[in-house]
């Protein structure tokens, strides 16, 4: 391992590795192949670029990185070049000169990371290319495309398995932050990796704090959390990510925020590509910016000072929510995974999955996956828990989740919980129709509306007996009931309610029913709940170090525009804040800190010293 060491030191800047990652890249280094499920932000991407110059070292070719992201590959490619690694790419965004320089390149031992897409990997050409040049390894990324279990199925990397047939002396790692046991399976079976070690790490995520709100003007909840949560006193706001379902609600979101004082952009497939382009270039480049999005705004956001990921809209599975709120906190710093959600999430998934062209298998796991994740809305628990269980992961409350900071209350909702399910049997009864759970709600707060009377329905026995509930209160029962499953929803009725098998015991008095106690909103203007995140990395800076920080971060602006990369591939935001607070003034005490290795040392020692001398 002394050598993995030198590398990661000289290149990176590091003095020691995390978790596994030792362990992976001794197994790969020395031919191994290998499963590696690794968190999002938890250093997947050295676990196959030190063992690619390690045995670039020891006379083997080039490291072949496969990677479904343009944008994903160019940052890579631009923080190993800055890191004085020989790396290059090959993608649709090169000119047919470009692509031949590269592959002479190739050819002529002049690269040591070559990242391209499956699309590219797979075509005659590279396939002939491939042929004539020595290859060290190949990494797999973002291997749970190859699933159609999984979330972002890509139907190229199905193709893969070719690697192993054609290259069976050449090392492969496949990587993936987010896949269930059935993913993990299809990503062996698929990939031909029936013989490689599996590496499973923690999933946990302890910088990032999750929580989950009730729907009450979702748009405003989310201005409230930013504010309170990711708002300066001078206006300036956090990075982050808001996630919406529908392309329209993404547009109008943005603008509603902007018109709030958040510098927020749009970004969905049906954008023009120009457009959509220059808002990742933007999002990329600059600080205190807010994409709000689809998930088409996915895999390859490799910004690490992403400080919240926000849903409006519940996303379809764990895996994907895992994934999405992944996407802050990658440099370990404290961030906020925030979601405000409702009933009408769950109607419109269910409907989404019914009404999609998937076979009747595949729409029974999509509703079991959309099932766990109603689970983890819904728990009174601690949703780390909830999410690391879901993973195969056993673990203890976080303390730094909603759920632990402010344990919910609950209550002996048997007797409510059988009026709901009465509710919904007596309305079927009397119509031979099921109906959804606003027209239910106001059966049981005795609403003598026109509807409810052309239906008949003030004279069922139910009619009313749940006045005593306010509206709000029954739409988190009803929410809760389909997340115990003795409520489903009848897909072809436009959300219709019917009783789940589990729903008898209840009415016949045989099982109790614990649900959680709704929370009472917060007064107007109330600021939301939970420790800020904005200034952690500067908390425990006195004046000076405050300077300090102040002067690296112009300094690193000015050099990313220099460079015409992003800042964060200059240095990211944890080596800054430790060189504002130990203040180094030689080239021996840089060296030391984390972050700055040989290359990046030689370039902007000299730099970085004399800011820090006229700070």
């Amino acid at each position: 391992m002394s050598q993995a060491l030198n590398v990661l030191k000289d290149v990176f800047g590091y003095h020691a590795f995390r978790g596994r990652q030792a362990e992976i890249i001794e197994h790969v280094a020395e031919g191994g192949d290998c499963l590696v499920l690794m968190p999002t932000g938890g250093g997947k991407s050295l676990c196959y670029q030190i063992p690619a110059l390690m045995r670039r070292q020891q006379g083997h070719g080039a490291g072949i990185v496969v990677s479904p992201l343009i944008a994903l590959m160019q940052d890579q490619v631009a923080a190993l070049t800055e890191a004085g690694v020989r790396a290059a790419v090959l993608n649709s965004t090169l000119s047919g000169s470009e692509a031949s320089a590269v592959e002479r390149d190739l050819l002529a031992g002049r690269i040591d990371i070559l990242y391209v897409a499956p699309e590219r990997l797979m075509t005659p050409r590279f396939q002939d290319l491939l042929g004539r040049a020595p290859v060290g390894l190949f990494a797999i990324d973002e291997a749970h495309c190859v699933s159609q279990w999984g979330h972002d199925f890509r139907p190229e990397y199905i193709q893969l398995s070719v690697l192993h047939e054609r290259f069976p002396d050449v090392p492969r790692i496949a990587l993936t932050a987010t896949a269930d046991a059935l993913t993990r399976q299809e990503i062996v079976e698929r990939l031909a990796l029936d013989d490689a070690r599996v590496f499973l790490s923690s999933f946990d995520r302890p910088n990032i704090r999750y929580r989950i709100v009730e729907k009450d003007n979702a748009r405003q909840q989310l201005l409230a959390f930013i504010k309170a949560e990711h708002m300066a006193g001078d206006g300036t706001h956090d990075s982050g990510i808001v996630y919406c379902l529908s392309r329209r609600k993404v547009e109008e979101t943005a603008e509603w925020l902007r018109g709030h004082g958040i510098n927020a952009l749009p970004y969905h497939a049906g954008m023009d590509a120009a457009v959509r382009q220059q808002h990742q270039a933007r999002f990329r480049d600059e600080e205190g910016l807010v994409m709000v999005a689809t998930i088409a705004f996915g895999m390859g956001i490799d910004k690490p000072d992403v400080r919240f990921v926000a849903h409006l809209d519940l996303p379809k599975s764990m895996e994907g929510y895992y994934q999405e709120t992944g996407r802050a906190g990658r440099d370990g710093l404290p961030a906020n995974a925030w979601m405000a959600y409702g009933l009408g999430d769950v109607v419109q998934q269910k409907r989404m999955i019914d009404e999609s062209d998937a076979d009747e298998a595949h729409k029974r796991v999509s509703s079991s996956k959309l099932d766990a994740l109603l689970g983890l809305c819904e728990t009174a628990g601690c949703r780390r828990v909830r999410i690391l269980a879901y993973f195969d992961e056993q673990s203890q409350p976080c303390g730094n989740c909603d759920t632990c900071l402010e344990p919910p209350a609950t209550w002996d909702g048997t007797r409510e919980a059988q009026m709901a399910l009465s509710c919904v049997y007596r309305t079927a009864q009397a119509s031979r129709i099921h109906f959804g759970a606003t027209h239910l709600i106001d059966v049981l707060r005795g609403n003598a509306s026109e509807k409810i009377r052309q239906w008949g329905h003030d004279k069922v026995s139910t009619f009313g007996i749940g006045a005593d509930r306010s509206v709000s209160e029954w739409h988190a029962i009803f929410r809760q009931l389909i997340a115990h499953g003795l409520l489903t929803i009848d897909h072809g009725g436009h959300g219709a309610l019917l009783l789940g098998e589990s729903a008898r015991a209840v009415l016949k008095g045989e099982q109790q029913i614990t649900l959680r106690r709704q929370v009472s909103k917060p007064a107007r203007g109330e600021r939301a709940s939970g420790k800020g995140t904005r200034t952690d990395h500067t908390a425990q800076m006195d004046e000076a170090a405050l300077a300090n920080w102040e002067a690296l971060r112009r300094w690193r602006s000015a050099t990313a525009r220099e460079h015409g990369v992003p800042a964060y591939v200059i240095f990211h935001d944890a080596t800054l804040a430790e060189l504002a607070r130990s203040a180094p003034d030689s080239m021996e005490a840089l060296a030391e800190v984390p972050g700055i290795g040989a290359a990046k040392l030689e370039r902007y020692g000299e730099e970085l010293l004399e800011t820090l001398r006229q700070a």
